[in-house]
């Protein structure tokens, strides 16, 4: 069998995955290769190449299915979309209050990714993160009030942190694993953080946990980023209970003991 032109590389390796997703009930080699119309020996190859990965598998029979890896990523995605999904009235309400950025971020190892932003007014100073943009999980309030939920001593920072070297990004960024971990106690004892200019010079954050299902683990945490000449972080810290009265208004648990 001849390979159709333009199907090429990484290619074909997709159509082999497409094959498989439209196949709950797995597919054959010969089955696969008719199918997408690639030798055997292509679709072979493409089959090793997606089960190195995990996403792809063979049963005992023989034939080939989805591989959990792939299901898990799939999953993954899924939810934390519909989780930015479902924050977007949250996020635009708190916006609309403050006049200023809010965030919905989660934490992936040492950074937080921000899943959705909304900014305020047009004509507002609007801050230049981004969804999908990365910081130092350390040096903001979202990042800092997500790892308090894992790690309250000295010696669990200092596993975290590994051999790496955290950032300082501003004069006020706390880099110390003793003073990071009294910090995390607090953030976890008060079940808010935040973050005085210690992303960046002139912005200071407030962040707050949410929870998506029955886990004591924050599912990801919603900020809001004032302009230090506009929004004082003593100003933040006041309306800490307003926004966490939002949040469950929208029936969003923010606390891992909240009914």
């Amino acid at each position: 069998m001849d390979e159709p032109k333009g199907v090429v590389g990484a290619e074909r390796v997709l159509a082999v995955l497409v094959a498989l997703a439209q196949e709950p009930d797995g597919l054959a080699l010969e089955e696969i290769a008719t199918r997408i119309e690639l030798p055997k020996s292509t679709v072979h190859r493409g089959l090793a190449s997606l089960r190195r990965a995990g996403f792809a598998m063979q049963q005992s029979s023989g034939r080939y299915f989805l591989g959990d890896e792939y299901l898990r990523l799939a999953f993954a995605y899924q939810e934390r979309r519909s989780s930015a999904g479902r924050l977007e009235p949250i996020l635009r309400e708190l916006s609309t209050l403050f006049d200023e950025t809010a965030h919905y971020a989660i934490l992936d190892g040492a950074d937080v990714v921000y899943q959705a932003k909304h900014d305020p007014a047009t004509g507002a100073i609007r801050l230049s993160s981004v969804v999908g943009g990365r910081n130092p999980a350390h040096a903001t309030a979202a990042g800092k009030l997500l790892l308090a939920y894992h790690h309250q001593d000295p010696a669990g920072v200092r596993n975290w942190i590994d051999d790496r070297d955290l950032a300082a990004k501003t004069p006020n960024t706390v880099t110390d694993p003793e003073r990071l971990a009294a910090m995390f106690a607090v953030i976890k004892e008060q079940g808010f953080a935040v973050d005085d200019q210690e992303s960046e010079i002139g912005v200071n954050c407030l962040a707050l946990p949410v929870f998506f299902d029955a886990s004591s683990v924050p599912t990801g945490a919603v900020s809001v980023s004032g302009l230090t000449f506009r929004t004082s972080l003593t100003e933040l810290i006041d309306q800490a209970d307003i926004v966490r009265d939002i949040i469950r208004s929208h029936d969003i648990r923010t606390s891992e003991n909240q009914a």
